[in-house]
């Protein structure tokens, strides 16, 4: 993989404007000089704890303990790796990058991967010429017409068709020089099973480009015109560029939207979703039938926290719902279903009705578990005990995904005076089905996972080490007082962690600016400044509260000292104690004088 320079990174970290990137993902207020705050990007709260230090290009989540720079930002929310989170930052503030000298092998790989994108690329425009300018295309133009679908729209999305010869795109490719291999790698050409010979993958076709969320195209879906041809749909096959199950179509379109919207409308089809955008709802993506996967949904969790199933009622879309929520139970995503008639899809309820009434359906969606409990009762035989069985085993299906709480006892209740039936026989009954009902599948692993395990392990820390992580910040915040109390620190008897020696130790000759000069494989000593940088932010910087901290690390010194020798039973601890209760009574002291002085630490 080419790796750009060091000069690139630093420039395009110098070009970002940290406010305006985390902006897109959630409200920004300020609180105070060089400090914002906001709800968390990453987790689902009410009350923000969310905040970024503007000036050192960093952000920390005190309730989730997310942390980091620009880049890990757009690594979480974007789900890239550090190569693309450096390529996106360089594309939104116009930032040239620069490569290193990279291995023959794999410079040669990335040339080759690169140009069949460009040969992609190239393919889609020459489809949509295609549709709008061949006489050939009318009855594809009628039939997009006869859907309610817009040029103007149609545009966006880069629709197109692919005309009826068996080589018009082999033939341009190759007097654009591209070779026979390139044109199968990418997926457009396939080879005759007779002859061994190779022509076009897509002919006589509607063409829709799969692009990914930067609007790359990776693949396409061409669907045939006539109702009786089977199948309906021929994709791109699976290969270097294209992979079916990371495809979310329309998701670099609704990106943008859906952070603001913070909820993303998910449906089954192409046209369904250009429909939708068209109507106004620029939040939607689709999944491309109804087989939802790990991969889908890992994206889905990157565009907002709240997903709304525009699905079909049918029972493919009913499994797909349950799939869904099964695999979103560990991710902290809201799922939610939009109210839509059996049998009828997004574009068919705004043919019938209007824009209006799929907005108002949107906003009507309910939560998903409250949404089948409800529908498995009024689609349910009430009328004997086999009809309640059968209510109570849907309902069973999907138990283990609502948790003891609240929600589960409003449920119990509902479904009791529904089946009349005693709430403590339902309980017993879900619970007991529950159990055989097929198990949770476990999401897959998210992007950054460096800095997913840098963020666990500031979670403990934050059990055992909030005096020196508190130090720290005071540091920081007063570098003058900050500086000398660092140089005179014993970092294994003052500090209780490796990573909090590390930090005090890169904090001696960067305490100006903690971010600059990070090691790169460290992930956990980049979390920790981030949030020390911005927990500097909101400290209330006097000298009487930065010597209450350095009286806190010194007493907390003390305590581990007693204990220690305590375990060792190693003889006379009073003249420990001595110093502990010395260190109490300084401390006590400077607590008083800075309640006179009306300030106040932490």
């Amino acid at each position: 993989m080419a790796l750009y320079t060091n000069d690139s990174k630093e420039r395009v970290r110098d070009a970002v404007d940290m406010v305006d990137l985390v902006s897109s993902r959630t409200e920004l207020r300020r609180a105070g000089a060089n400090r914002l705050t906001g709800l968390c990007p990453f987790h689902e709260e009410r009350t923000p704890s969310f905040g970024i230090n503007p000036a050192e290009k960093v952000y920390h989540c005190f309730g989730c303990q997310a942390s980091g720079d620009a880049f890990t930002f757009v690594m979480e929310t974007e789900g890239v790796d550090f190569k693309g989170a450096i390529e996106l930052l360089a594309d939104r503030y116009k930032v040239a990058l620069e490569l290193e000298q990279e291995d023959p092998q794999a410079a040669e790989a990335r040339k080759r991967r690169e140009r069949l994108l460009e040969l992609l690329e190239r393919t889609s425009a020459f489809y949509v010429r295609q549709l709008w300018e061949s006489q050939e295309a009318a009855r594809a133009r009628a039939y997009l017409d006869e859907r309610g679908l817009q040029e103007g729209t149609l545009r966006e999305f880069r629709v197109g068709y692919a005309p009826s010869a068996w080589d018009t795109v082999l033939n341009g490719s190759r007097r654009a020089g591209y070779a026979n291999r390139e044109l199968w790698d990418s997926g457009l050409a396939q080879k005759s099973q007779k002859s061994g010979k190779i022509y076009d993958r897509f002919r006589s076709q509607i063409i829709f480009p799969l692009a990914d969320s930067r609007g790359r195209v990776r693949g396409f879906a061409g669907r045939t015109l006539g109702d009786d041809m089977r199948p309906k749909y021929v994709n791109s096959p699976e290969g270097e560029v294209f992979h079916k199950r990371e495809q979310l179509f329309a998701a670099d379109l609704a990106r943008a939207p859906a952070a603001k919207a913070g909820s993303v409308v998910v449906a089954e089809g192409y046209t369904d979703v250009i429909a939708m955008h068209q109507a106004g709802v620029r939040n939607a993506v689709a999944i491309m039938g109804t087989a939802m996967t790990e991969e889908q949904l890992a994206g889905l969790a990157r565009l907002a926290p709240v997903l709304r199933l525009a699905l079909d009622a049918d029972s493919a879309g009913q499994e797909a719902m349950v799939r869904t929520a099964r695999l979103a139970k560990d991710r902290k995503l809201q799922i939610e279903v939009v109210p839509l008639v059996a049998g009828e899809d997004p574009a068919d309820l705004l043919r019938r009705a209007g824009g209006e009434e799929l907005v108002r359906r949107i906003a009507e969606a309910v939560p998903y578990i409250r949404f089948s409990v409800h529908r498995a009762i009024e689609t349910g035989d009430l009328g004997d005990a086999r009809g309640k069985d059968g209510v109570l085993d849907r309902i069973g299906v999907i138990w283990r995904l609502v948790a003891p709480g609240v929600e589960q006892d409003e449920l119990v209740r509902t479904i009791s005076n529904r089946l009349d039936l005693s709430p403590d026989l339902v309980a017993q009954e879900l619970k007991r089905r529950s159990q055989s009902a097929p198990p949770v599948s476990a999401p897959s692993s998210a992007p950054a996972a460096a800095m997913e395990s840098a963020a666990r392990t500031t979670t403990a820390l934050n059990r055992r080490e909030p005096t020196e992580r508190a130090f720290l910040g005071y540091c920081i915040a007063m570098p003058e007082l900050g500086g000398p109390a660092l140089e005179q620190l014993e970092l294994e008897a003052d500090l209780s962690s490796p990573l909090m020696r590390r930090a005090a130790v890169h904090l001696r000759s960067h305490l100006r600016n903690p971010a600059e000069a990070l090691p790169e494989h460290d992930p956990e000593l980049s979390a920790m400044m981030a949030e020390l940088a911005v927990r500097a932010t909101g400290l209330s910087a006097t000298p009487s509260a930065f010597a209450i901290e350095r009286l806190q690390l010194a007493l907390a010194r003390s305590d581990r000292e007693i204990a220690a020798a305590r375990v060792a039973a190693s003889g006379d601890i009073s003249e420990l104690a001595r110093r502990r209760s010395a260190v109490r009574e300084e401390l006590a002291r400077m607590l008083g004088q800075a309640m006179d002085e009306g300030s106040s630490p932490r």
